[in-house]
């Protein structure tokens, strides 16, 4: 034993070479980490955020939409984000993070060295915890690809996150480290990225007004955006806040009393899912996405690169006229009319059926228009193979006004089912700015995306009267002048309509009653063409052909520019473009786009104030009489002006309205002219369009946060010189002024 003790006895040498095979193990090491780390550094594998990447990230930061009393809108997104500063981010939300995902925060450069070796102990005996900072989960946050799934990859990114804490440590304050993770946390909920984006989808708030017990949801939905969502799992996103508040009251930001008051509180969400499709002015956002690339195009605005701006991902800033609370009203007011008249439209339906004869084309030819028909086409099917899946029932989700339904029906049978809805469009504006203050394309963005105010152009019926009129009086023709008011034929043309108001009648009777015979009479006399050419030069840009009969409005037009034509007339005769945007600015606040508006003189002022009063008389007591009298308007008594429209058929139905500092128009039909009302009682101009003008108008006069006057139309500059509005004086004249109003207002040629 004592041989064998002695052999196994380490010698000097054992000793000397152990020492020295032990120092080069661990010099080696600390080499190979050394390199290891620098390889990770140098971006062997994988490259590493720049400088520039760490202060602009690409996390695809969403363009907002922001209107004249600076809420948002909307925005134009791929990641629904938004950046905020640490200024505007509540005090609660700064301390329910530290408190939850890394109490040593304000301690650390980067790396919490003692809770990583905590870590490792605790995954090594089967515990397996969390051991990241805060600026090490922000660092993840900047790899697009996120966390890696392969135990190497994953090694490998754990080192780059710690070379990029330390980075970040290094050149950015611990606030702005707060900030920059805030700005680029996934909540994973309907494309919801960043703390601005979810304040506002989970409360309806900004991030600066979320309380103790919101800012611990939110911050407690970051372990896990699924399992912990309010909406997927209320119970389980309760214990996740209740445990951020505990956390929150053991690092002493809260007490005792607050940790027990906020424990108890439902979550008390108010979810506002931001998508193009959902929240107010929906069309007004996709065609202002359009308008915005034409203007960039056209003036060549690009980023500093070269490289065209993208909506989508740039966080562009695009501030437009468009006022929230107005927007809001105009969307009630459709919603509260159409779903009356649709009830109107959908009695008279109901024993008839809309698709015989003529009518069944429809049906094609909206089967061949459907995103359906596109995907079986190129899916090869011939087209008596694709009428036969339109026969076949499918799942599918409808409108109704009371919501979307789900329901199995065929294709075929959603055609009949949505052209039998009733479209409306709206537009409002300042006749003086040029400001669009609310627009409504349609009634559903989900289920009717073709905007109807810019994009679509529908037959103008009455409402094209006034120019032939504003022409004839610019032309030296006063509105008391008696002119003819009983059928002729002109050439190949022999108008219809009714006589109202007397024969002869005054041009402002005229207009007053709506009659087509003296409109057709004065076209004759001051020449088709003259104006043709006066409505394009007052904005209208679809085509005006010089024809007698768009006296009575045989073209088409669009809201948009028939509110524009209207303006001018408020505007002392002279049309300003409407207005969509007012500028842009890039992320960081750089002007890069300011809207300037066209401004044409079109009419002679005092020409435009006798157009204003010949208006005002349409309301006060000729077709637009119904605004004084139907309380549905709350009895409109402040100075109105506007024409009424209806088209063969009653196809169309018009209103535009003008008060001293709004234009409006309205439209109303169905997606296809053939389908219609039968009865004028419900398709005239005054019962399917004007009521919603009504409505809208009586929403913004009872807002006392909008300033809109009540007093009447201003003279023009100097006065009135060139006639006297005052028919009674001229005593040649002794044609009838006060008959009563005339309800049919058709267009008849």
């Amino acid at each position: 034993m004592k041989r064998e003790s002695k052999k196994n006895k380490l010698t000097e040498e054992d000793i000397k070479r152990y020492t020295r095979n032990f120092w080069r193990v661990l010099i080696g090491l600390v080499a190979f980490a050394f390199i290891f780390i620098f390889a990770v550094r140098l971006g062997i594998f994988g490259k590493l955020p720049s400088f520039r990447d760490l202060e602009n990230p690409k996390s695809n930061l969403a363009s907002e939409i922001i209107t004249d009393d600076n809420k948002i809108l909307g925005t134009y997104y791929v990641h629904n984000r938004s950046n905020v500063k640490y200024s505007e981010l509540s005090p609660h939300l700064v301390h329910a993070l530290v408190s939850t995902e890394d109490k040593r925060f304000y301690k650390h450069s980067g790396i919490d060295y003692s809770r990583t070796i905590t870590v490792i102990f605790h995954t090594l005996t089967g515990n397996k915890q969390g051991g990241s900072t805060i600026t090490q989960q922000l660092a993840l946050n900047l790899f697009s690809e996120g966390r890696a799934k392969n135990i190497f990859k994953r090694i490998i990114q754990k080192f780059q996150e710690w070379v990029t804490a330390i980075r970040l440590e290094r050149n950015y304050t611990k606030e702005e480290i707060i900030t920059m993770y805030f700005n680029t946390v996934d909540f994973g909920y309907k494309n919801t990225y960043g703390i601005k984006s979810a304040a506002r989808t989970f409360y309806n708030t900004t991030p600066d007004k979320l309380d103790a017990q919101q800012s611990a949801m939110l911050v407690g939905m970051l372990k896990g955006p699924g399992i912990y969502s309010p909406v997927r799992y209320p119970e389980n996103a309760v214990k996740r806040r209740n445990q951020v508040l505990a956390n929150m009251e053991d690092q002493h930001f809260l007490t005792p009393d607050e940790f027990t008051k906020f424990k108890e509180l439902p979550l008390n969400l108010d979810l506002r899912i931001s998508s193009y499709f959902e929240g107010l002015g929906a069309y007004f956002r996709d065609v202002l996405k359009d308008e915005i690339k034409k203007e960039f195009k056209r003036l060549s605005i690009t980023k500093a690169d070269g490289t065209p701006y993208d909506l989508d991902r740039d966080g562009l800033k695009i501030y437009t006229p468009i006022n929230f609370q107005m927007q809001q009203y105009a969307e009630e007011a459709q919603k509260e009319w159409m779903m009356k008249v649709q009830k109107d439209f959908d009695r008279q339906w109901k024993t008839r059926d809309a698709f015989k004869g003529e009518n069944a084309k429809l049906l094609i030819s909206g089967m061949k228009r459907s995103d359906r028909y596109r995907v079986l086409k190129n899916d090869g099917l011939s087209d008596s193979e694709i009428e036969k899946a339109f026969q076949v029932k499918v799942p599918m989700s409808i409108f109704t006004w009371k919501g979307n339904v789900d329901t199995v029906m065929t294709p075929m049978d959603s055609i009949r089912y949505t052209k039998l809805f009733l479209r409306n469009a709206m537009m409002s504006m300042e006749p003086k700015t040029g400001y669009i203050k609310a627009w409504v394309g349609g009634i559903n963005f989900e289920h009717f995306k073709y905007d109807q105010v810019k994009q679509g152009t529908r037959q103008v019926g009455s409402t094209a009267k006034p120019f032939t009129y504003a022409y004839a009086i610019d032309n030296g023709i006063s509105p008391c002048t008696p002119i003819p008011n009983h059928q002729r034929t002109y050439g190949n043309w022999s108008p219809r309509g009714t006589v109202q108001g007397g024969d002869p009648i005054t041009l402002k009777n005229a207009l007053k009653y709506s009659q087509n015979y003296a409109s057709a009479y004065l076209i004759n006399e001051v020449g088709a063409s003259n104006v043709a050419d006066l409505t394009k030069r007052m904005g209208v840009t679809s085509n005006v052909p010089n024809y007698p009969s768009i006296a009575l409005g045989a073209y088409d037009a669009s809201v948009y520019d028939m509110v524009g034509a209207y303006a001018a007339f408020v505007n002392n005769g002279t049309w300003i473009e409407p207005t969509m945007i007012l500028r842009v600015e890039d992320k960081n606040g750089t002007p890069i786009y300011e809207k300037a508006a066209k401004v044409l003189k079109v009419l002679n002022s005092e020409t435009a104030y006798a157009m204003v009063e010949m208006l005002k008389g349409v309301v006060d007591g000729g077709t637009g009489s119904r605004l004084r009298w139907d309380p549905n308007f709350g009895g409109l008594k402040n100075p109105i002006g506007g024409k009424t429209g209806t088209t063969n058929d009653n196809s169309d139905a018009w209103f535009i309205g003008i008060t001293p500092e709004l234009v409006t128009g309205v439209w109303t039909g169905a997606e296809d002219r053939g389908i219609s009302f039968s009865n004028m009682a419900y398709g005239q101009g005054a019962a399917a369009a004007m009521p919603v003008f009504g409505l809208f108008m009586n929403k913004v006069y009872k807002d006392n946060t909008l300033t809109y006057s009540k007093e009447d139309f201003p003279l023009p500059p100097g006065g009135l010189t060139r006639f006297n509005l005052d028919c009674s004086q001229y005593s040649s004249f002794h044609g009838t002024s006060e008959d009563p109003p005339l309800d049919d207002d058709r267009l008849g040629f």
